[in-house]
């Protein structure tokens, strides 16, 4: 898809508009409804729809496909995300009124550097087409990482702080507690950040590395700069309402790492044919539709699969619970027994 300067910009002004209608609407800090997070979940959702569909009228329709693709992909990696997410919230015990502002910021401070890495994959596919071969291996090591991880079952997480953050915490110092929306007060006279600053820089960066198998993902569904562009910044301005929709839901998706390994192993192995296509050897390729379809389903299994098992194990523990109270609950007196006394 040629893609004139003039697009661009219209399209990043156009993204510009709207996260400042979102920044605009929930300025003043407060606890996120239920209602509100599914409200502006359905809006960001309908204007990826709209933005693909947009694509599909005006006769893009493989880049359209590829753009669904790739937001879908996006999207449900962007759900583990959340995870982290939660995790650096009770790290810094952010308060709930604030917790909205957090993941704005900390969302922008995301795409802004995963512009500068889908500009550098860019440059580096449309120039060594070689190294495909290094992200299809990179996207099955992943999801083979997936796997091992899902199945050690660590019960007790906690976010560690990377060593971009601890310098930047080092050099400029942490206030001891939160000053409102502030981002940075003074105190004898330094100029300090205060920790919400901290946590936005942590959302941020740590989103970085997610980028590092996402990036190769969705590369692996289009070559196409825009199409790469607009689809992670469709999935990461919906993540912010997210994180509040789903809340507990979190902890039920119990399988979602084995069907993110499946999403990218499928993917990886598309990179390697690819590869292997362009430099000549004749081996079949999967088409984004396929991609697509693939992608769908195993989404749709992993859901099922997850809420199933977390009802069963919900119900599992509830007997067990039942039965250690039967347990322990005093004998009843025989009526006769004090008669006789």
């Amino acid at each position: 898809m040629d893609v004139s300067l003039t697009l661009w910009v219209l399209t990043i002004v156009g993204l510009g508009v709207l996260i400042s209608v979102d920044f605009f609407i929930g300025r003043k800090p407060h606890d996120v409804s239920m209602k509100e997070a599914g409200i502006w979940t359905v809006v960001w959702i309908a204007l990826a729809a709209l933005f693909g569909l947009g694509l599909l009228v005006t006769g893009h329709s493989q880049s359209s496909t590829e753009f669904f693709a790739g937001f879908i992909t996006e999207k449900s990696l962007s759900v583990d995300n959340l995870f982290v997410f939660v995790l650096i919230m009770a790290k810094f015990s952010v308060p709930s009124h604030l917790q909205q502002r957090v993941l704005l910021f900390g969302v922008l401070i995301a795409l802004a550097l995963r512009a500068v890495f889908i500009g550098a994959g860019a440059a580096i596919i449309s120039n060594f087409s070689w190294v495909f071969y290094i992200f299809g291996a990179f996207l099955i090591y992943t999801a083979w990482k997936l796997i091992k991880e899902a199945r050690s079952e660590e019960e007790d997480e906690e976010f560690e702080e990377n060593r971009l953050l601890k310098s930047i915490e080092h050099k400029f110092g942490v206030a001891d507690s939160y000053h409102g929306t502030k981002l940075f007060i003074r105190n004898n006279g330094k100029r300090i950040m205060t920790p919400l600053m901290v946590v936005m820089l942590a959302i941020g960066t740590t989103d970085v590395l997610f980028a590092l198998d996402s990036i190769p993902a969705i590369f692996g569904l289009t070559q196409d700069p825009y199409i790469v562009f607009t689809a992670n910044a469709f999935a990461l301005m919906g993540l912010r309402q997210l994180y509040f929709l789903l809340g507990g839901l979190l902890k039920k998706l119990i399988h979602l790492s084995y069907g993110l390994s499946v999403i990218l192993g499928f993917i990886g192995i598309k990179l390697v044919l690819h590869a292997l296509h362009e430099s000549g050897v004749d081996t079949p390729e999967i088409s984004t539709p396929v991609s697509l379809g693939v992608i769908c389903v195993v989404l749709v299994i992993t859901t099922i699969t997850s809420l199933t098992a977390s009802k069963k194990l919900a119900q599992n523990e509830s007997d067990a619970a039942d039965k250690t109270t039967a347990e322990k609950a005093p004998e009843p007196i025989d009526p006769s027994a004090q008669n006789l006394k």
